[in-house]
């Protein structure tokens, strides 16, 4: 039923917004892009980014969720699945989901607890599912290859992710949580010490970034410290001074 759901949820998209979230992605992947869809769920990014003709690898820890990817993009060539978790090191770690609500499993317990207590959270009940794999965006480069986009969704740990990358990379997203907004200052930080980045965001599930023109670190850490607490999340975006980007595409 959780993954019946999850899959009406993100695979039922109207055309217009299914039109804008391929607006928006066209931005960072061109054919043959090589993207990593960290926290991949039931593929509806892998989808997009298909359709735009890039390549995927999509990393996904929750066993069902895997077995979902597999059937959807088993036979792509062009699609890599990873069934493992990020952090800063390899090991393994406890995975924590709702068996009614797949869209919010994580890998930490001190996430899991705090977010318990927020509204937009009511009503998850995270259990135990066992232990997973956790591997690096170090190691999944050195096996890959570099990607030109990486979206890092991983309710909670996008600074652990980002902890285990050790260059810069021409472009990347990571989600926020209003509720727990220093998590997303830190990986602007942790963007910030490997290279200099232009951002942006996007409120929800929009697929329209918020501003008009790129922002500069502290712009965007201004951004993320004025959000209101009940605003919920979304994703912000980061691209890397001086990399290469569609023609007639704004940014910095």
């Amino acid at each position: 039923m959780a993954v019946g759901r999850s899959l009406a949820i993100y695979y039922g998209l109207m055309p217009l917004r299914a039109r804008r979230m391929a607006r928006l992605y066209a931005r960072f992947v061109r054919p043959d892009s090589l993207c990593f869809d960290v926290g991949a769920h039931v593929g509806n990014r892998v989808r997009c980014w298909r359709g735009l003709g890039g390549r995927v690898v999509a990393v996904e820890p929750h066993p069902d969720l895997v077995t979902v990817l597999g059937r959807l993009y088993g036979r792509d060539p062009q699609v890599h699945l990873v069934a493992a978790g990020l952090g800063a090191r390899a090991g393994r770690a406890p995975l924590l989901a709702d068996g009614h609500n797949l869209t919010v499993a994580t890998l930490s317990p001190d996430w899991a607890e705090r977010m318990g207590s927020d509204p937009a959270f009511r009503g998850i009940a995270w259990r135990p599912q066992g232990e997973v794999e956790v591997t690096t965006l170090d190691a999944l480069i050195a096996r890959f290859g570099r990607p030109d986009f990486v979206k890092i969704d991983v309710e909670g740990l996008e600074a652990e992710v980002l902890a285990g990358l050790s260059e810069a990379l021409p472009a990347i997203s990571f989600e926020y949580l209003a509720a727990a907004r220093e998590v997303a200052l830190v990986c602007v930080d942790r963007l910030e010490a490997l290279a200099a980045y232009r951002y942006n965001w996007s409120p929800g599930e929009s697929h329209r970034l918020a501003s008009a023109g790129w922002l500069d670190a502290e712009a965007i850490r201004g951004v993320l410290a004025d959000l209101a607490a009940g605003s919920g999340s979304g994703d912000v975006y980061a691209r890397l001074i001086g990399s290469d980007r569609r023609p007639g595409v704004k940014g910095p």
